[in-house]
């Protein structure tokens, strides 16, 4: 079966929006996910909203590939997030034809997170977008079922809905049973990577995992194949692997490549489609 394949920034993070766009196009991608707000001091993010002429370039460069924006990020809700500075951030996300905006839970009172959530979504459903929220396991919303339950507290939002990340979803040790029942418009895509059965043991060693050293899907022991049959059928997949040594190795093109032909061999061993040899090899430059 087919599959939009979007290509995450942080995949590519060391590119503007218009060199990640061109460089997706020419690895086999559909669309692409922005990041508009940096999440680290020592990470990139690209404020569109607030630069007219890289905002004219990115729309330049997607006219000129033909390829989406499917989701921009990324949005830590804290406790002193004033949602309604997020104003332009939609905006952008509207002008650049995104689907849907990336939040994280980073408010320890759990009730104040689900309200800022809900205003987030109706902030966002003003422009036309939707929200997702994605747990990560060092967060006050560690696993799947956390999401969802703050998803359910904030009123279950018609354009809200909750990120599943393949490496988030299995290092929080969420349940494939937590994925019954829920239909594209609770979870309406999918983060894919891949990594080894057991992550890092410090905070530290696990933020280097999800941040900088990923495996492409397949190259790994994560059972991904369980996940996607669990996940609504035919959802976008947006591939999110930054793997920052083979990148100063081989360079970002490579890194993207990889990951593009991985993950088809992968979807391809799903649906039992003829696919290209496993890309097992380090690729070169």
């Amino acid at each position: 079966m087919a599959r939009d394949l979007a290509l995450a920034h942080l995949t590519t993070i060391t590119l503007s929006p218009p060199e990640m766009i061109r460089l997706a196009a020419r690895t086999g991608f559909q669309a692409v996910g922005l990041r508009l707000i940096r999440v680290t001091p020592t990470s990139p993010g690209y404020p569109l909203m607030d630069d007219p002429a890289s905002m004219r370039a990115t729309r330049s460069a997607l006219r000129e590939t033909g390829l989406r924006v499917h989701d921009i990020e990324f949005v830590k809700i804290e406790p002193g997030l004033d949602v309604s500075s997020l104003e332009s951030f939609c905006a952008a996300g509207a002008a650049l034809g995104a689907s849907r905006i990336i939040a994280a839970p980073y408010d320890p009172d759990l009730g104040r997170l689900a309200d800022r959530y809900a205003a987030l979504c109706a902030l966002a459903a003003g422009y036309g977008l939707g929200v997702v929220l994605e747990f990560f396991p060092w967060t006050v919303v560690p696993g799947l079922a956390d999401a969802l339950e703050i998803r359910r507290r904030a009123g279950a939002p018609a354009n809200g809905g909750v990120l599943v990340d393949a490496l988030h979803f299995y290092r929080s040790g969420s349940r494939l049973a937590d994925l019954e029942g829920q239909d594209a418009s609770v979870l309406p895509f999918l983060h894919l990577c891949d990594g080894p059965a057991r992550g890092g043991d410090t905070l530290q060693e696990r933020l280097l995992e999800a941040r900088a050293e990923r495996l492409a899907p397949g190259d790994g022991a994560l059972a991904l194949r369980a996940l996607i049959e669990k996940m609504p059928v035919g959802i976008p997949i947006s591939l999110e692997v930054p793997m920052d040594r083979m990148t100063a190795e081989c360079g970002v093109e490579a890194v993207a490549r990889h990951v593009h032909q991985a993950t088809i061999h992968l979807l391809g061993s799903l649906d039992g489609s003829s696919s290209p040899p496993a890309p097992n090899s380090t690729p070169t430059s």
